[in-house]
């Protein structure tokens, strides 16, 4: 397993979850790409995408069919929204674009939660890598995450 992928199982064991933590042959860059390495719908994927708002990271946490509406989330949080840099995401998050985990930031960060991810009993988001992923409970993801639950689209 790819030390990013272990550095999150850890923070999995850490928080109380199992750390199960897989790898997909292919990798996972879209949500698509996911759900057909793991046989699950698209909705079950978790894609954890990084904004800024007044020059400030956040995380929105989307089910992997739905676009963000930024203007909606801007509403939400009270600025506007722009989409984050590479370099923004990595010194946010730790990890590179395509591999962000939906927690377990060096600081946490304000996280939006798509609430169509609420609908389904397992989730899968990623877990340090573009081929790693983890599966969660929505409650659980609710919970570690800190976010709050929105309509996003």
């Amino acid at each position: 397993m790819h030390r990013n992928a272990e550095r999150f199982a850890a923070t999995l064991v850490a928080l109380g979850e199992t750390g199960e933590v897989r790898e997909t042959e292919a990798t996972a860059h879209t949500a698509a790409d996911a759900a057909a390495a793991l046989g699950v719908p698209v909705g079950a994927i978790v894609k954890s995408l990084v904004f800024e708002v007044e020059g400030l990271p956040i995380v929105v946490l989307a089910s992997g069919p739905n676009r963000v509406d930024v203007d909606l989330v801007g509403a939400l949080l009270g600025g506007e929204v722009g989409k984050a840099q590479a370099s923004t995401v990595k010194s946010a998050t730790g990890y590179s674009i395509g591999g962000v985990p939906p927690f377990g930031y060096p600081s946490p960060l304000r996280t939006i939660i798509d609430e169509d991810l609420l609908r389904l009993e397992v989730l899968w988001a990623a877990a340090g890598m573009p081929n790693a992923v983890f599966p969660i409970a929505p409650d659980r993801l609710v919970a570690l995450s800190g976010g709050t639950v929105a309509r996003i689209h």
